[in-house]
């Protein structure tokens, strides 16, 4: 049917209608009068419910004939009443599995759809790889085809030169038709469009070349002409256009998460601390993922930002990992190696200590053991650093001493020595008896479990009583055998070289007693018993072998320095090529001079070594910042708390061996006070340099070497900067040169003398001069200027000073006791008829450090 002219819209387009379940023709009409006659069809609608037909796709059921109409309700009436529902109820479950069953159906058509599209994608990606394949055989073979048609017209060229040319008039040669090898100007016109369109010389061949019109279709296959899309399509392929939309689908899609993949759990590492890239790293994710993470918890930050452990194993166990959590100290896990089995370990040297007070004859004795001379190397005849030597007695048997200083400022020494030591000699002079540093030693000894001989030496003087030595022992818990005790006790001369070998035997005999054994095939461990810088050969340390072999060659980390071992050298200078158990040797390669007493161990590669040693640098660090933070803060608040303002000393001392820099550092200390104290900025062992000049001018201190000197720069640089240098070769002289100077920043002490007392017998009221008293001296005396406390009651209400002291009309200097005078206060006038005065002197005496 046609459609009625719009009554109600004159201005707009008039509407396309026609009557429902109907079809028919509109007319729709355009601009310039044109229209257009459009059949219109339309569908009823679709309704799924009870009651719809197979074929019926009406809006309403369809109508029921008579004789079904009585039968329905009965047979729903009689399901409602077996399930014990209404009917209602019966027809809305029914509906609700209609709608699973097609939502079922839906589900699984769509399945169906994904499926056939995935193995579609994957067909055409294998047949873009056989096209691929083709078309660079085909590739191939053009280049050969074309070497051979090259090859071909080379042959035809040299064959046409060879034959003989027939003579040609001017006529013949006027003639284009008998040059034909020379192309027309339309030729080479043509020839030229088609080389510039990509056909090239193959296009324009005239049959020369063996390759057809076919080869070339299948070259030019990809492309899209009208010819390929109006004919048979069998041998097109897809077009670039097509494939850059296939990938870009399968990428959105295996973003989108539509295809899963199966993931890999992994066990990750994780430290104290660590970064989200390196944490993602170790994971095997993007990092832009675990930053996405972060952002989603709240946590705006980078791939750069660190997290503890804990944020750390929350983001691995997110992202579906397993968390192994190690400490940064784990770095010295399986350092000191596997316990030696008993099979394994071999009898050793003993390591003997010589310990005593200083100048007990300690260095002259291993002298006399050792048949050398090494008191007249040690500048006042006292040993300041610990030498280690190895002798071999009459018997053949190898033993270790170890000499230690015997001055009060090198108890860390002793210390140190004992620690390491089997067997303590300890030296005490016939002469002089038990001294402080004797009882030191003997409670170091004791500390370290290890057994002691008393070597009574200096028997050979007229004055020695080494009786009197063991009996004094006894009040040390020393108990020699000779008065029932289970010490050894031998009286030796080092100048008469008496006594030693009875000495010898007795460390044999102890040794044999101790079973001393190690093992000497494994990596070598020990202890730092000295370290120096040297001039020319860099960081010296001298290491005591505990176990296994030390050898040349192998990578050494001695506490918080490592190098590789260059060389091994004895005490006797000589080179060696291996260091096994209680064998000192020095050790030449380090990076720097390690703390005497620190551990070393052979480690099996320079990165172990190199984590090892930042590990322990870093700790220090940490360990200083904040052990100098609680010093300073409590130093600051006890200062504020008492009102006193402490002075301070700063000092650069540099020595010769890291163990008498400690020495000078550990006396400075000690002699430091609540108001005074020397502080140590910078110790270290080697010569002084101009950095070392710097630093003393920066922080205002002298420098203090002790057994070193300074090079010429640093002396120049010092006199140009005003930077004083003192040196050292007695660690005593040092502390007492400091101990003056801190005695020196002392605040005098105030004594008070007691001068006299006078009773003031009237009050004066003189107008220039305030109120003055006439006093009587009935004490001592009086002096102009004095200190003066005035007394009401026999309670002071006013100390000051006298400010006038009058005799008659005359100022005077002093007034003795019976006499009058007059007396006038500085700032203080409430003065009374009966009150006291009594006067005084204030005396500074200057103080020491005791």
């Amino acid at each position: 049917m046609s459609d009625t002219k719009d009554k109600g819209n004159t201005g707009g387009r008039k509407p396309l209608t026609v009557s429902r379940g109907s079809s028919g023709t509109v007319k729709q009409s355009f601009s310039h009068g044109r229209s257009k006659q459009v059949i219109v069809q339309t569908k009823k609608r679709k309704v799924v419910g009870p009651g719809s037909g197979q074929s019926g796709g009406g809006s309403k059921p369809a109508a029921k004939s008579p004789a079904s109409s009585g039968n329905q309700p009965s047979k729903l009436a009689e399901a409602a009443r077996k399930l014990g529902i209404t009917e209602e109820e019966l027809v809305a479950r029914q509906k609700v599995l209609l709608q699973r069953r097609e939502a079922e159906a839906k589900q699984k058509a769509e399945k169906e759809r994904q499926e056939a599209a995935r193995e579609r994608l994957l067909s055409e990606q294998e047949r873009k790889v056989q096209e691929d394949k083709e078309r660079e055989e085909a590739e191939a073979r053009r280049k050969a085809e074309e070497e051979e048609r090259k090859a071909r017209e080379e042959a035809e060229a040299k064959k046409k030169k060879a034959e003989p040319r027939a003579p040609r008039d001017d006529r013949s040669a006027s003639t284009p038709a008998a040059q034909p090898d020379i192309p027309l100007p339309e030729q080479t016109q043509g020839r030229s469009k088609k080389s510039r369109k990509g056909g090239g010389d193959r296009d324009f061949n005239d049959g020369s070349s063996s390759r057809g019109r076919g080869n070339d279709s299948k070259r030019r296959r990809g492309k899209l002409t009208i010819a390929s899309a109006l004919g048979d399509d069998g041998d097109r392929q897809r077009s670039l256009a097509s494939v850059r939309r296939a990938r870009e689908r399968e990428r959105e899609r295996r973003q989108s998460g539509d295809e899963q993949q199966e993931k890999v759990s992994r066990e990750v590492t994780l430290p104290e601390t660590i970064t989200l890239q390196d944490l993602a790293q170790r994971m095997n994710e993007r990092v832009a993922d675990v930053v996405k993470y972060m952002m989603r918890q709240g946590e705006m930050m980078r791939a750069n930002d660190i997290v503890d452990a804990d944020t750390a194993e929350l983001i691995a166990e997110e992202f579906g990992h397993t968390v192994k959590r190690v400490s940064e100290s784990d770095v010295e896990i399986g350092l000191e190696g596997t316990d030696d089995d008993e099979k394994d370990l071999k009898p050793r040297a003993p390591i003997v200590t010589v310990m005593g007070h200083v100048d007990h004859g300690k260095t002259s004795l291993l002298d006399a053991l050792r048949e050398t001379d090494v008191v007249a190397g040690e500048a006042g005849g006292i040993t300041q650093h610990i030498g280690a030597y190895q002798v071999q007695v009459k018997s053949g048997d190898k033993i270790t001493f170890l000499d230690t200083p015997g001055h009060a400022a090198f108890s860390a020494m002793r210390a140190r020595g004992a620690n390491v030591t089997d067997i303590v000699i300890l030296v005490v002079a016939a002469d002089d008896g038990v001294m402080p540093q004797t009882i030191e030693a003997i409670k170091h000894a004791k500390a370290a479990e290890a057994p002691i001989i008393v070597a009574v030496n200096k028997c050979d003087k007229p004055d020695a009583q080494p009786d009197n030595v063991l009996t004094e022992l006894l009040q040390h818990d020393i108990q020699v055998e000779a008065m029932g005790g289970d010490v050894q006790a031998i009286k030796v001369s080092a100048l008469e070289k008496t006594g030693l070998d009875e000495l010898n035997e007795a460390i044999s005999l102890q040794a044999e007693i101790l079973e001393l054994k190690a093992n000497p095939n494994r990596e070598a461990d020990g202890i730092v018993v000295e370290a120096q810088l040297d001039k020319g050969r860099g960081p010296v340390a001298t290491v005591l072998v505990n176990r296994g072999t030390l050898k040349r060659g192998e990578i050494v980390v001695a506490g918080k320095q490592w190098g590789k071992v260059r060389a091994l050298i004895n005490e006797r200078g000589q080179q060696l090529k291996e260091a096994g158990p209680a064998v000192p040797a020095e050790v030449l390669g380090l990076d720097g001079a390690p703390e005497p007493g620190d551990m070393f161990n052979v480690v099996d590669s320079e990165a172990r070594a190199r984590e090892i040693t930042e590990y322990r640098q870093r700790m220090e660090r940490q360990k200083q910042g904040v052990a100098s933070s609680r010093a300073s803060l409590e130093s600051l608040m006890n200062n504020l708390k008492d009102g006193v303002e402490a002075s301070e000393l700063p000092i650069v001392v540099k020595g010769d061996v890291q163990g008498s820099v400690e020495a000078i550092t550990h006396s400075l200390e000690k002699i430091s006070t609540e108001e005074v104290r020397a502080n140590v900025i910078y110790g270290a062992a080697g010569g002084i340099s101009e950095s070392d000049i710097l630093l003393a001018k920066s922080s205002g201190a002298p420098v203090f070497a002790f057994n070193v000197r300074a090079n010429k720069q640093a002396r120049e640089l010092a006199e140009k900067e005003g930077v004083e240098i003192r040196y050292y070769s007695v660690i005593y002289n040092l502390i007492d040169d400091v101990k003056d100077t801190l005695s020196g920043m002392l605040a005098p002490e105030k004594r008070e003398n007691f001068i006299g007392y006078a009773d003031i017998l009237e009050v004066f009221n003189i107008t220039k001069a305030g109120k003055v008293a006439g006093c009587k001296v009935t004490e001592g005396v009086v002096k102009r200027g004095c200190g003066v406390r005035l007394l009401r009651d026999d309670v002071v209400i006013h100390e000051g000073k006298l400010k006038t002291l009058k005799r008659f009309k005359d100022e005077v200097a002093e007034v003795t006791s019976g006499m009058e005078c007059g007396m006038a206060f500085e700032k203080y006038e409430d003065i009374r008829e009966g009150d006291k005065i009594e006067c005084f002197e204030v005396e500074m005496i200057e103080r020491q450090l005791d």
